[in-house]
C-alpha cells in the first residue's frame, strides 16, 4: 500500500536542514543557510517538501528563483545539488508535481536542475529527468566535473595518496617559514584583497566582497566553514575558504597573491584546510571544479592550456583524488517564447 504523502510548501529551516543532513545525497547547496546566502545576492529561495504520515520530510528541493531582467516579471528557477529524492516513486511523483507547480506560479520561464551525484553514482537520473520533461543543458551553473579526495584513514594515509610533488609542497610550512592560521571575520578583508589579485591575474570573475563576508558569517557558526590564511613575515599570501556539511567538505573559494609564490603558500594552505575537514569528521573533500573533459584529455592537455578551469586542474590533480562527473545540468522549459529571450540575454552576457 502506498504511503499517504502530503506536500509541505514551507518547511521550517530546522526541519529542512535535518532532512538534508540525513539524506544520502544531502549537500551544502541544499542547506537553508545556502538559501539565505543567495537571498542576499539576487536570488529568492523557497523550499518544497513531501512528508509522510508522521509529518517527516521524505523528499524535497530548495529552489532558487532569479528574474531574467529587472524589467521582466519572469525568471529562472534553479535547483542546485538536488532535488533530494525518496526511494518511493510515489513520493517523488508528488514532489515533481509540487516543484513544477510552485516554479510556474512564481513565473519561472524554465527550471534548471543540477542533481548531486558526485559522491555516489545515480545511473537512474537521466531516465528520471527525461520522464519529467527535462533535456540536458550545456549551460551549467556548477562545474559538472570535479576531483574528490578520500579522507579515510589518518593524515599519513591521505598524504600517501597524493603525488610526490604535491605531498612535498604541502608539508613545506616550516622549511619555507610560512605561518598558517584559521582566520576570523576580521580576516575576510584580507581574503577579499587576495581574491581581487587572483581574479585579475587569472582572468576570472569573483564575487563582491560582501558575498564572502556573508558566507563566512553564516557558515562559520558550528564550524561549517573555515578561512585558512597562509602568510610570510606578516604578509598574507593565500587563503582557502573551506566548507563542511555532514561527511563532506568543499573547497569553494581560494585566492593568492603574486608575492612569494616559491614558498608554496597555496599548497600549504590547502593541506591545512584538508586537515581541518578531516579533524571534523569529513570523509571526502571536494576540490570543486575542473574542466569538463575525460581524464585522458585532462592529462594530455593541462600543461598547455590555462583558459577557464584548465588553469586550476594542474594544481588539483596532485592531491590524490578521483575525477568524477555529475549528471550535469538539465532544463525543463515552461515558457518557450520567454525562454528564447532568456537565451539571447545569456549570449549577450557571455
Amino acid at each position: 500500500m502506498t504511503a499517504p504523502y502530503q506536500i509541505n510548501s514551507a518547511p521550517t529551516p530546522d526541519a529542512w536542514d535535518r532532512f538534508v543532513a540525513a539524506h544520502p545525497d544531502g549537500h551544502l547547496l541544499q542547506s537553508a543557510d545556502w538559501g539565505r546566502l543567495k537571498a542576499d545576492f539576487g536570488w529568492s529561495p523557497f523550499r518544497v517538501a513531501v512528508t509522510d504520515e508522521r509529518a517527516q520530510i521524505v523528499a524535497g528541493a530548495q529552489i532558487l528563483m532569479r528574474r531574467l531582467h529587472r524589467l521582466i516579471p519572469f525568471g529562472l528557477a534553479y535547483i542546485p545539488a538536488g532535488p533530494l529524492l525518496s526511494g518511493d516513486p510515489a513520493a517523488n511523483s508528488q514532489l515533481w508535481r509540487a516543484i513544477h507547480g510552485s516554479a510556474a506560479r512564481r513565473g519561472a520561464v524554465l527550471l534548471k536542475v543540477e542533481p548531486c551525484d558526485w559522491y555516489q553514482a545515480r545511473p537512474e537520473l537521466p531516465a528520471i529527468l527525461t520522464a519529467q520533461g527535462f533535456r540536458p543543458s550545456a549551460q551549467t551553473i556548477q562545474p559538472p566535473r570535479t576531483v574528490v579526495i578520500d579522507l579515510a584513514g589518518d593524515e599519513s594515509a591521505i598524504l600517501k595518496r597524493m603525488n610526490q610533488s604535491t605531498r612535498y609542497k604541502a608539508q613545506l610550512a616550516t622549511k619555507k617559514a610560512i605561518d598558517v592560521r584559521i582566520g576570523t571575520a576580521a580576516d575576510v578583508a584580507s581574503f577579499n584583497a587576495l581574491m581581487t589579485v587572483t581574479g585579475a591575474r587569472d582572468s576570472f570573475g569573483v564575487h563582491a566582497p560582501g558575498y564572502y563576508e556573508r558566507a563566512f558569517e553564516l557558515f562559520a557558526l558550528g564550524e561549517r566553514c573555515a578561512l585558512v590564511i597562509t602568510s610570510y613575515a606578516g604578509q598574507d599570501l593565500a587563503g582557502v575558504m573551506v566548507f563542511r556539511h555532514g561527511s563532506q567538505a568543499y573547497y569553494l573559494y581560494g585566492a593568492s597573491s603574486n608575492e612569494e609564490r616559491n614558498r608554496m603558500p597555496t599548497f600549504i594552505g590547502q593541506w591545512a584546510a584538508i586537515r581541518w575537514a578531516h579533524d571534523r569528521g569529513a570523509m571526502c573533500y571536494d576540490l570543486w571544479g575542473i574542466p569538463d573533459a575525460d581524464e585522458a584529455t585532462l592529462e594530455s592537455e593541462f600543461e598547455n592550456r590555462h583558459d577557464g578551469l584548465w588553469g586550476v586542474y594542474g594544481f588539483k590533480r596532485g592531491w590524490g583524488g578521483r575525477v568524477v562527473r555529475s549528471a550535469g545540468a538539465w532544463d525543463r522549459v515552461y515558457n518557450p517564447p520567454l525562454n528564447a529571450i532568456y537565451e539571447v540575454l545569456l549570449r549577450r552576457r557571455r
